[in-house]
């Protein structure tokens, strides 16, 4: 990967000494050019400030494209609702790791690998153990995801292709598994391994909810509305947890240990509760005859109140994600015929918020967040799990992102500057002459 540099610069003038320097603009395949400030210090002694790095490009990367304004998100070049309409996971998952959509042949031997290491190692199974009953499932996998580099050190060199390659392929193949474990084990239920005669969701689905004591029958609008949710949440640029993950990787960590690192910052409120704060939300609520009280508390810029799962920092516009979910999440409900006072105090909601002329004027939609919620509760997991579905999916967008870092020649270790305001240099005061 090389930078592409435009025929444009960027001078900057020092007012007091009237020295001035020039900066390339970068030009990347679609979306805004960036500045180059890469030799900035070195030119003026001075660095950037930017708390958040919210107008900082930290890599190069060719793998997911976001134009907020226009609600636009691609992967590799395709549109989300195309790749949710006529993909699945794992075949998104291939395209997310290579570039490109796989043939049949590539297909078939990349679901036969991914199929073939779903399996964890049976130690695993006493490391659960050593948790509380209580703990949280984000906190089990967090930790049982960072132990996996003691379980499978033969592809934890970095500078291996091919254990690069294959740490990749456990990675997404083995966290439903891990996923499914600390869900069984929050609720004191067997294990289930998995079963290489069903797809990525329908497994996952398996492992979550089968028992020994009968058949669990896996139903297709299910699996499929599952399905499009790992492919919705599969990889969403640079944000925290997968800046996280790039981060911890550019000192030379294993995979294992960044991907617990993502998962660890994705645990955040701010970023993968999102879907969490929905059915908080909506329980607060209450009952659909409170929504007009609750709607007007949001309108009121002096009430703290706020309606989750509507508008995105991200998007300006309709989220492209919410598009596909909001249909799947209406089979899924008719399917289910779940008769529940919380999922029919949603629905009215998102009426009410697809008609009101302020959340139409303020451009508050629906968001991905609202929508997987609903259908994650509606499948009878429990809130506790909901960032534990989203690690699943992201796993594979923080996996591919590695592997493009650990490959991009122009990549350094992470070193962010700072803004000093702490005190100045100050001699030492000896204890006793402390007042």
């Amino acid at each position: 990967m090389s930078d592409t540099i435009s025929n444009k610069t960027v001078t900057l003038t020092d007012n007091q000494t009237g020295s001035r320097v020039d900066l390339p603009l970068l030009g990347g395949s679609i979306g805004p050019d960036v500045i180059d400030i890469r030799k900035l210090y070195a030119q003026t002694g001075q660095f950037t400030f930017d708390p958040g790095y919210g107008a900082t490009g930290s890599c190069l990367s060719g793998l997911t494209y976001i134009d907020g304004d226009q609600g636009v998100l691609l992967h590799r070049g395709y549109p989300i609702e195309q790749l949710a309409d006529q993909s699945d996971f794992l075949e998104v998952a291939y395209l997310l790791l290579n570039g490109e959509l796989p043939n049949k042949t590539e297909r078939d031997n990349f679901v036969t690998s991914i199929t073939h290491h779903t399996m964890v190692h049976e130690q695993l199974s006493a490391f659960f153990r050593g948790f509380r009953r209580d703990a949280h499932p984000m906190a089990i996998l967090c930790g049982v995801t960072g132990a996996l580099s003691a379980f499978y050190h033969d592809s934890t060199d970095i500078n291996d292709e091919k254990q690069r390659m294959v740490a990749s392929h456990r990675l997404i193949a083995k966290m439903p598994t891990l996923a499914a474990m600390a869900y069984k084990y929050s609720i004191g239920q067997p294990f289930n391994y998995p079963r290489n005669n069903l797809n990525y969701a329908e497994n996952f689905l398996h492992m979550c909810f089968a028992v020994p004591a009968e058949e669990y029958e896996i139903d297709p609008v299910i699996a499929d509305a599952m399905d499009k949710i790992f492919i919705l949440h599969a990889d969403h640029e640079q944000n925290a947890s997968t800046s996280t993950v790039r981060l911890a990787g550019s000192s030379g960590a294993n995979p294992f240990a960044c991907i617990a690192a993502g998962i660890a910052s994705l645990w955040g409120p701010a970023h993968g509760g999102a879907n969490e704060a929905v059915l908080n939300m909506l329980n607060e609520i209450g009952d659909k005859s409170n929504i007009k009280t609750f709607v007007d508390k949001a309108k009121d810029k002096d009430d703290p109140f706020r309606l989750f799962g509507f508008g995105h920092r991200v998007y300006k516009n309709y989220d492209p994600r919410a598009q596909v979910l909001r249909k799947s999440c209406h089979e899924v409900l008719n399917k289910l015929g779940v008769e529940d006072p919380l999922l029919e105090l949603a629905m009215e909601l998102e009426e009410l918020a697809l008609k009101d002329p302020y959340f139409i004027e303020k451009k508050l939609y629906p968001n991905v967040d609202f929508y997987s919620g609903i259908i994650l509760k509606a499948m009878n997991f429990p809130t506790s799990m909901f960032t534990v579905l989203f690690a699943v999916a992201r796993t594979v967008g923080w996996i591919s992102q590695w592997k493009e870092m650990i490959e991009d020649d122009t990549q350094r270790i992470g070193r962010p500057r700072q803004l000093y305001v702490g005190p100045a240099q100050r001699d030492f005061t000896p204890l006793d002459k402390r007042g």
